[in-house]
């Protein structure tokens, strides 16, 4: 028999139960759907935590100073100072996979401009700092290392803060604030940065000289540095050995014994967002593969409702074998019944999956990423279900007896 009459012979039979037909396929749509939707979210959550980590900075350590001690009671890093100006010199030129270090020193200032004012995170550090974070100036130009050594009255500006002062689209750079009561001339405006994973406004800052900032917003501490270090190693692969370099390094600089606890914490981002990017990745395949139990479930239900065809067909079957029909041909036109429904319902669910991921992703602000090779062997998977569990009803039918058949009522 021609595969095309095949094929359109078993189309018919498809559509001539199209009630049953949907209710057979609901399984392989919901499986379907269920996967698409539960990839194509997991993906998005995978990439805003690549996005939130990528916004603080690349291959990035934070180094804190010490704990202060009262009573028993910790005050928690950062809260002693124990990092030296002499500690950064000396982790900048002697560990070898430190490619960049730059001071944070922060304190939360009023700055006024001529007709507004508005108070931010301000930020004392070298420029160095924005390669770090890779932070790129969008106008005007950033820090050199003379408006470090000279103590010079320039600030680098946010846009959330660009916008607080001057109005949206504004280039404020040449232009005057103060901070506290010290004019500073804006030499730039940094790239817009957005929000970390927990609501912080990376762009609600302002950035000044590290000396500027001892000398004129905070009095600093002599030779310790009032803030914290942001570190960036020279590759993802070295951060894990550079925080050990640098562990190594300020623990004989500090001369601590061995055995003795650190007098600093160095915080490894990275190993952070991995752990993180792990827990969603997990969580997502535990989704998709409670999703896939339904496309075994609607594969049983293919199974099923073929083996009801087949015993209702049974006098069909045999006309069709006792005018000349082949058994091989009646097993590939159920065979092609069951691959119909189950590809059909395989195209469904993608297109439910896609909407329902859309969906959840504009109601809960979700990002949302659509994979197409997900979509492909979802679809493929739905087409190898409707194979495999049609292939015991078709062999059935291509067996019947043309005699028995012709008397079955």
């Amino acid at each position: 028999m021609n595969p095309f009459v095949t094929l359109r012979i078993a189309l018919r039979a498809v559509l001539r139960n199209k009630l049953r037909s949907f209710l057979t396929t609901l399984g392989i749509i919901i499986g379907v759907g269920a996967v698409i939707a539960m990839m194509a979210i997991g993906a998005g959550a995978k990439a805003q935590v690549e996005a939130a980590f990528s916004a603080m900075g690349t291959n990035l350590l934070i180094i804190l100073p010490g704990s202060t001690t009262s009573g028993g009671s910790f005050g928690g890093f950062g809260s002693m100072p124990t990092l030296t100006w002499d500690d950064l010199a000396a982790i900048k030129n002697e560990v070898g996979t430190v490619r960049a270090v730059a001071p944070s020193l922060r304190s939360t200032q009023s700055l006024v401009s001529e007709e507004m004012n508005w108070t931010t995170s301000v930020t004392g550090t070298t420029p160095e700092y924005f390669d770090i974070r890779s932070w790129p100036i969008a106008m005007g130009e950033g820090f050199m290392q003379s408006d470090v050594d000279g103590g010079a009255k320039v600030v680098i500006l946010g846009q959330t803060v660009v916008e607080r002062l001057f109005g949206a689209s504004a280039n404020p750079v040449g232009q005057t604030v103060r901070i506290g009561t010290t004019p500073f001339t804006i030499i730039g405006v940094a790239g817009k940065k957005g929000q970390s994973s927990n609501g912080q406004d990376y762009d609600d800052a302002a950035f000044i000289p590290s000396t500027t900032f001892a000398h004129r917003i905070q009095g600093g501490l002599g030779k310790y540095l009032s803030g914290q270090m942001f570190v960036q190693a020279t590759s993802a692969d070295t951060t894990q050995r550079a925080l050990a370099d640098i562990r190594t390094l300020l623990r004989d600089r500090h001369h601590l014994a061995p055995g003795a606890d650190d007098d600093f914490s160095i915080r490894n981002l990275t190993e952070i967002a991995s752990a993180q990017q792990q827990g969603t990745e997990t969580m997502t395949t535990l989704l998709a593969s409670v999703a896939a139990v339904s496309l075994i479930v609607g594969g049983i239900g293919i199974m099923n409702i073929m083996l009801v065809s087949v015993t209702e067909r049974t006098r069909e079957i045999g006309v069709r074998m006792a005018i000349g029909a082949k058994p091989h041909s009646i097993l590939l036109q159920f065979l092609i019944e069951a691959l119909v429904l189950s590809i059909a319902g395989g195209l469904i669910g993608v297109a439910m999956g896609v909407g329902v991921a859309g969906w959840l992703a504009s109601k809960f602000r979700w990002p949302m990423q659509i994979q197409v090779d997900v979509i492909v062997v979802s679809v493929g998977f739905s087409a190898l279900v409707g194979i495999v569990f049609g292939l015991y009803p078709a062999r059935k039918a291509s067996q019947l007896d043309p005699i028995e058949a012709l008397r079955y009522e």
